[in-house]
């Protein structure tokens, strides 16, 4: 019966472990993307064909993946300070 672990908790099967991610090749890959994305919009607007507001956004996609990889690191180093 599908509904039974709604009715009854005790029948659920137990949650399976959190995975521990390496969060830092997610945001390293993503500044990374948006670093080439920020070189291609100001090569395009030294050419004419872009405008300020590509480049306002390539360049606040990587100072936000800079900040995230900051996170990253002091997150990182609770977790193995607190020796999870």
């Amino acid at each position: 019966m599908k509904f039974a672990p709604i009715i009854d908790p005790a029948i659920r099967k137990p949650a399976p472990k959190p995975v521990r991610v390496d969060l830092r090749k997610v945001f390293g890959i993503g500044t990374g993307l948006w670093a080439v994305a920020l070189i291609i919009a100001l090569i395009a607007l030294t050419i004419h064909h872009g405008t300020e507001s590509f480049v306002v956004i390539c360049a606040s996609g990587v100072i936000i993946g800079l900040l995230l990889l900051i996170w990253e690191f002091f997150d990182r180093w609770d977790y193995r300070r607190l020796g999870l």
